[in-house]
């Protein structure tokens, strides 16, 4: 008796303690689904059965909500940096390849209205969207050569619009900016041989202004000449003769220096000594 009574007040309390068990791991499931966290750089959006998507946000920390009732969905609200490219058609009907880098992040307070009208996924829907929208209807309004000259203003009326336009699906854009732009093969191939005749055309100005120094420097020289030619006409009308026994006395003292520097010729005086009578040298002569 005292043994078939110990067995059942071990059964009993075995079951107890299973009992116990059961109900503290069906409480701490029921805890643990009750539970949930935010993180730092994040905030949360609570979906509710009965009356849909609650209007406020929920910060950070670790929060209590109603098991199967309600569903928290967490947003990232820190800064993003998206990249996309478009190929654009100018003014001028050329087409160019444009990279756009931006900065984005949700309004913290329209987050509610961000998840119900387009999910948590909100950026991948909507940037490329309005990123090729606006990039197109920008890159339309320039020629292809101004998107090179005036790239500070097509980036401020692209920054502008992306901004606005992105402001109406309650996102904020910290930045934006072109990183990369490209033009197609054809227009590539028109602004070489653009260069090219503008080096040519350079190279042409060059050879005219050349020609242009060359006569005026051809004018100068005649007119030095004709100067010249008048002061010796001048000189001469005024002194006679002897301006130009001058000059050929000159010149033959200019010919007896380069000549005695000749060892086959030699200078002897004439009878009266106004004259020199060349000869060979008489060493020459003996040889």
């Amino acid at each position: 008796m005292a043994a078939g009574g110990g067995a059942q007040a071990a059964a009993s309390l075995l079951a107890s303690v299973a009992k116990a068990a059961v109900g503290i791991g069906v409480s701490a499931s029921v805890l643990g689904a009750s539970l949930y966290t935010v993180d730092g750089g994040e905030r949360a959006v609570i979906f509710d059965r009965f009356r849909g998507v609650l209007d406020r946000t929920v910060g950070e920390g670790t929060h209590f909500l109603v098991p199967w009732l309600q569903k928290p969905y967490i947003f990232d609200i820190r800064t993003r940096p998206h990249t996309f490219s478009s190929n654009s058609g100018t003014k001028d009907l050329q087409m160019v390849n444009l990279t756009l880098r931006l900065l984005s992040r949700p309004d913290v307070e329209r987050l509610p209205t961000i998840f119900t009208s387009l999910g948590t996924e909100y950026d991948e829907k909507v940037l490329p969207s309005i990123g090729n929208e606006v990039l197109k209807a920008v890159v339309a309004q320039f020629n292809a050569d101004q998107l090179l000259t005036e790239r500070p203003r097509v980036s401020a009326l692209v920054r502008d619009s992306l901004i606005r336009r992105a402001r109406e699906f309650n996102i904020i854009l910290d930045d934006v900016a072109i990183t990369h732009l490209s033009y197609g093969a054809e227009f590539s191939l028109a602004v070489e041989k653009k260069q090219v005749a503008q080096q040519e055309a350079e190279r042409s100005k060059f050879l005219v202004m050349r020609a242009e120094q060359e006569r005026r420097a051809a004018v100068i020289r005649a007119e030095g000449e004709s100067e010249s030619a008048r002061l010796i006409s001048e000189a001469t009308a005024a002194a006679g003769l002897g301006l130009i026994e001058l000059r050929r006395i000159e010149a033959a003292k200019e010919i007896a220096a380069a000549l005695s520097k000749t060892p086959n010729v030699a200078y002897v005086p004439s009878g009266d000594g106004s004259q020199m009578l060349l000869g060979l040298n008489p060493t020459a002569l003996g040889r």
